[in-house]
């Protein structure tokens, strides 16, 4: 267990550097009060997530370290329920009603559709 667990924090190191290099570049590029960083990472990483869960059923390639540093570890780093969740809050906050509605319902909707994206990749 303690093996894995090391496994699972190496990839949530690698993830959670991403998605703050990921959070910078979406300031640099977008002056907007919409969270762009965190957006991005949710959707990307639920793409990976699905890729990443597609293959594990197909094809039971993704063994259990593998599933750690990948899925546990990595796309728990990548991804930012609990940024989106404050994101939100934010929004409603600064009495954003537009940006929130756009953000929790493009947020969802693009991350059920990628994980959908990456497993019928995987399935095809």
């Amino acid at each position: 267990m303690f093996k894995a667990m090391l496994i699972a924090g190496f990839g949530g190191f690698i993830g959670t550097c991403l998605r703050f290099l990921t959070g910078k570049l979406c300031r640099t590029l977008c002056d907007s009060a919409f969270p762009w960083g965190t957006f991005t990472v949710n959707v990307a990483g639920s793409f990976i997530i699905g890729i990443l869960f597609g293959l594990a059923e197909r094809n039971n390639v993704i063994s259990p370290s593998m599933n750690a540093l990948l899925i546990t570890g990595f796309c728990g780093g990548f991804t930012t329920f609990s940024s989106l969740a404050d994101d939100m809050f934010v929004l409603l906050q600064q009495r954003h009603w537009m940006l929130f509605g756009i953000y929790v319902a493009a947020s969802f909707a693009l991350g059920l559709l990628m994980v959908w994206a990456g497993r019928s990749i995987v399935r095809a």
